[in-house]
């Protein structure tokens, strides 16, 4: 039952639904005052203001019907109020003033989405990669500083100062939110390919919380990545990337129960895959490889992981799928684009070939030079090979220890069940 002036019942649960309203929105409504103040530092901190004032005005007064717009209305009185107290009250600013409602036309631009703007600019090649991704995580993501960091494998003042300096860069050098010309399009374009996939990869598996799965973020990210292959069609990388979502998303039917428990991949039933989007992925796969070939260049990181993605998609059963291809593709990935993380999978991928005796070195090298210190995924990994080879106390010890480090309560479970399931 709606209460009167618009507002949902006052005893709505307020904190939740505001952060639901975030995971959903966020984006938007940075990216909306983005384009009102021109300031992307400006937009994200009015955000962050009016979410603070919902909080407090929908506790007394219930959650207003189009939270979003109040959101956003609220944003836009303290920028107005912002303006004035700076004594910068232009010609533009009056306007907005004046009428805030008031909707203008706007010139055309190739980029016509206000998000994929956003992107774009806080990928400005006046921040370092580090803070683009940092900062684009942040205030297109919407995700917080913690998950950053868990994601990014650093600490959480790292992340928090990269943020804060990408900020003061962009204030400084007064960098417009505008649409890049196309020629600057290429000078970015690694850095967008790199958040946006982030970005799904939050959605895909969640870095903490109570849900195994993020679809609002991961479907955020593989529209901008659609949008990005539609704007650069000559780039490879940028099939390749849309190619990797759409086979990994191919599964997300598969891998929840329906209380939401994940169904780790030797468990699916692969006839829930969604294998429309398995064909749209193979065939953006097909034109990286054409655009590629065209540019006589190799396959890049993307078109890699989209290739072991399509191994996977195209078998069977774990126990059909090509792991000896997987291993060579990992590879390959690990000498264009090494990672901790790229080690460990072809970790696994070794293990499913050849064997867990082969894996375990491996494993153990990779903890010797202290990768992945504070992670869940190398015990984890290294749990299951112990598993596998009949060391029982030492797997479940491994596979309790990886469920202590990570955030998310759904993959904890998972970690300690499996650490009580041995003998």
């Amino acid at each position: 039952m709606a209460g009167s002036g618009g507002r949902d019942r006052v005893n709505a649960d307020p904190r939740r639904t505001l952060d639901a309203l975030w995971r959903i929105e966020g984006a938007r409504v940075v990216a909306t005052l983005a384009k009102l103040t021109g300031d992307i530092a400006l937009a994200e901190d009015l955000a962050q203001s009016a979410v603070v004032e919902a909080l407090q005005s929908w506790t007394e007064k219930g959650v207003p019907r189009n939270a979003g717009a109040w959101l956003t209305a609220v944003a836009k009185r303290r920028a107005i109020d912002e303006w004035r107290r700076r004594a910068r009250l232009d010609e533009r600013h009056r306007a907005i003033a004046h009428d805030l409602a008031a909707a203008s036309e706007e010139a055309w631009e190739p980029i016509d989405d206000d998000v994929l703007r956003l992107v774009f600019t806080a990928c400005h090649p006046v921040l370092s990669r580090e803070s683009q991704v940092a900062l684009t995580l942040r205030v297109v993501g919407g995700l917080t500083t913690e998950e950053i960091a868990r994601m990014l494998l650093v600490p959480v003042s790292t992340v928090q100062a990269r943020i804060t300096r990408a900020k003061k860069t962009l204030s400084a050098a007064q960098v417009p939110f505008r649409t890049p010309e196309p020629a600057e399009w290429s000078a970015r374009l690694a850095a967008v390919l790199g958040v946006v996939y982030l970005i799904f990869t939050e959605g895909y598996a969640a870095t903490s919380g109570q849900r195994w799965i993020r679809h609002e973020l991961a479907d955020e990210a593989l529209r901008l990545g659609r949008m990005v292959a539609v704007l650069m069609p000559r780039e490879p990388e940028a099939h390749a990337l849309v190619a990797l979502m759409e086979l990994q998303a191919s599964r997300f039917a598969a891998r929840t129960a329906r209380d939401g428990s994940p169904i780790l991949l030797a468990d699916q039933d692969r006839t829930r895959w969604d294998h429309g989007q398995i064909q749209r992925g193979v065939a953006a796969l097909e034109r990286a490889d054409i655009t590629a070939r065209s540019r006589g260049s190799a396959r890049g990181p993307y078109a890699l992981q989209a290739a072991i993605a399509h191994c996977h998609a195209r078998a069977g059963s774990v126990q059909e799928t090509d792991w000896e291809g997987i291993v060579v593709l990992y590879e390959a990935l690990g000498r264009i684009d090494p990672s901790p993380v790229v080690e460990l999978n072809r970790v696994v991928a070794v293990s499913m070939a050849t064997g867990p005796a082969d894996a375990l070195p491996m494993v153990d090298a990779l903890a010797a030079r202290g990768m992945l210190p504070h992670s869940h995924l190398l015990p984890s990994v290294r749990g299951e090979l112990l598993a596998r080879l009949g060391r029982r106390d030492e797997a479940r010890l491994e596979l309790l220890a990886a469920a202590a480090l990570t955030a998310n309560v759904r993959e904890a479970d998972v970690l300690r069940a499996k650490a009580a399931a041995l003998p």
